[in-house]
């Protein structure tokens, strides 16, 4: 099949189509990608990586779409808004002793969502116009996601090195569709409006964004509450406070945030109570109940120890209390090595904050 050959409104025609799947938008992307793998090569070379080896391997297939799937010629890359109606993440954050959870994590888990979806899109394009080879992706394979949305003009790549709208800020998520479809990108290279406005750089808790489009990975919240499978480094936990999966905080600084609507979308409203959940509440989850409790989500990423010690860090942030004390010493000497360091070092926290307080009042 050439181009020639296809109805020249068929990318209006898939805008529409992803809109009926619940997209909230989709565009073609042009795949022109060497500056993106370059400035990926720099950040790899620098380490920011940290522990995510698979982020360094094959940057010639993450540049190259033909790579991860011969024979594409196109890509179609989709926009689905996700900000959930949960409690105020502002009030959450201020409360050191509730646990904050990115909002993206606390409904079910999009990577399957967005996949189906994605598939319901490329199967419609196949009966409208004829049988493709295609493969949907969406945060599951090494694939430039931003830099083909950017390029499709869904965005423009913010400061905060997250793929920004004016209409959604940048509370979505994306996927994509590699097809071998000869598609034509006909769109006008997206304005970069972050203009002088350095709010994520100077919210960031532990100084992860170290400049304009620069994330040193090993220092964000979210790499440490989820990728990072050791110890989080002492000299950073402080600076977490309550945060135990994922971060938001250059989100909800950013300006264009303000324009983004919550979503109706059911699968994306917080499951059992995890927006307003105390962190001694989670903390006395046991491995089943916790199994059990985030099927179907993102936070499973983390895993059970992870997800523990992620809490034990706030609690040692928290104020103290008797049930913060308690809930600490209940599991100060935990079977698991990792659990139990990151325990105790928040149990000598709150030994030093009510010393401090006692100090301060006589």
């Amino acid at each position: 099949m050439t181009s020639a050959s296809l109805p020249t409104d068929l990318p209006a025609r898939i805008k529409a189509w992803a809109r009926e799947y619940g997209f909230a938008d989709a565009a073609i992307a042009p795949l022109s990608l060497e500056a993106d793998r370059a400035q990926l090569e720099r950040w790899l070379a620098d380490g920011w990586h940290g522990e995510m080896e698979y982020m360094a391997r094959d940057p010639e297939m993450r540049a190259n779409p033909a790579k991860l799937r011969p024979g594409t010629l196109s890509a179609i890359s989709a926009r689905l808004d996700y900000q959930p109606p949960a409690d105020a993440a502002e009030a959450n954050l201020a409360d050191g002793e509730r646990a904050y959870i990115s909002r993206y994590a606390l409904g079910r888990d999009y990577h399957k969502l967005m996949r189906s979806r994605l598939k319901k899109l490329a199967e419609r394009i196949a009966v409208e116009i004829g049988p493709h080879g295609y493969r949907v992706f969406s945060d599951s394979a090494p694939s430039l996601e931003k830099a083909l949305a950017r390029n499709a003009g869904l965005g423009w790549i913010g400061k905060n090195t997250l793929l920004l709208t004016r209409e959604a800020g940048s509370w979505f998520f994306l996927g994509e569709i590699y097809t071998d479809l000869p598609l034509t990108a006909d769109v006008a290279a997206p304005t970069n409006l972050c203009g002088s406005c350095t709010a994520c750089i100077d919210i960031c808790p532990t100084q992860a964004i170290v400049g304009p489009y620069k994330l040193d990975a090993r220092r964000c919240v979210s790499y440490l509450t989820i990728e990072n499978r050791g110890p989080i480094p002492e000299e950073l936990r402080p600076l977490m406070g309550n945060r135990i999966f994922g971060c938001d905080d250059c989100q909800l600084v950013c300006p264009w945030n303000r324009y983004a609507q919550v979503s109706t979308d059911p699968d994306f409203a917080p499951r059992h109570g995890l927006d307003t959940a105390k962190l001694t509440e989670l903390f006395a989850w046991s491995e089943e109940e916790w199994s059990r409790k985030t099927e179907g989500m993102a936070m499973r990423r983390a895993g059970y120890h992870g997800f523990l010690r992620n809490i034990a860090v706030a609690l040692g942030n928290a104020p103290a209390t008797a049930a913060v004390l308690a809930a600490l010493n209940a599991r100060a000497q935990d079977n698991d090595e990792l659990v139990r360091e990151h325990t105790q070092w928040a149990l000598r926290q709150q030994t030093a904050w009510e010393s401090g307080m006692e100090n301060r009042k006589s």
